[in-house]
């Protein structure tokens, strides 16, 4: 198969940052599967990041299947992997599949730190998101040193209606107290949202 330019790659990147399916596909047609998951920015993102951070799920959902199952935990150069940016934009239902994606690390995503040291968890609750805080705390594996995290059940739904509390460092290393709320009011934070301007890193 044809080897893509630095132009073809651009382009796909863009086309998975704007929602174009079609252009995705057809950069699949020419230059074959794996190539795909090779492609990268300047600052190491890959077309999960471009796809979740705005929120196209019928791409993510083509891309899923074919591409290394290693792209799910790619991190750019900032350390952030798609999840990141999936949860710091808020976009739930994509944050949902990368998790969920049966061939992909799973919960293992809610782990990983990036170079200012957050997890996705973190930057959810950075960015005042309270309902995908929740759905990512109820999705952790339980920790029995630390008793802070939660394990879903299988289908990630809640599991009861009491009260968890979970404890986020930020990167200032103040820990900001955080309780999320099984009943229906949702989840909240015991901690002021201060005003801040994130930049996706």
């Amino acid at each position: 198969m044809a080897v893509p330019t630095t132009d073809e790659k651009d382009d796909l990147l863009l086309s998975c940052r704007y929602g174009d399916l079609e252009d995705v596909q057809q950069f699949v047609a020419k230059f074959g599967q794996d190539a795909i998951s090779q492609v990268r920015d300047d600052n190491d993102n890959t077309v999960l990041h471009m796809t979740v951070a705005n929120g196209h799920g019928d791409v993510l959902d083509y891309l899923l299947p074919i591409v290394t199952p290693s792209l799910l935990s790619a991190q750019n150069s900032s350390g952030s992997t798609p999840l990141h940016w999936a949860a710091l934009n808020s976009h739930l239902h994509v944050t949902q599949k990368l998790v969920q994606f049966s061939g992909g690390p799973g919960i293992d995503l809610i782990d990983i730190k990036n170079a200012a040291g957050r997890s996705p968890l973190a930057e959810a609750e950075m960015a005042g998101w309270d309902e995908g805080a929740k759905w990512l705390v109820e999705m952790m594996k339980l920790d029995p040193e630390q008793g802070e995290s939660t394990e879903g059940d299988v289908d990630g739904g809640p599991m009861s209606a009491k009260d968890i509390e979970v404890e986020i460092e930020d990167a200032d290393g103040q820990v900001a107290k955080m309780t999320i709320s099984g009943g229906p009011t949702g989840s909240r934070s015991s901690r002021e949202s201060d005003s801040q301007t994130i930049e996706t890193s």
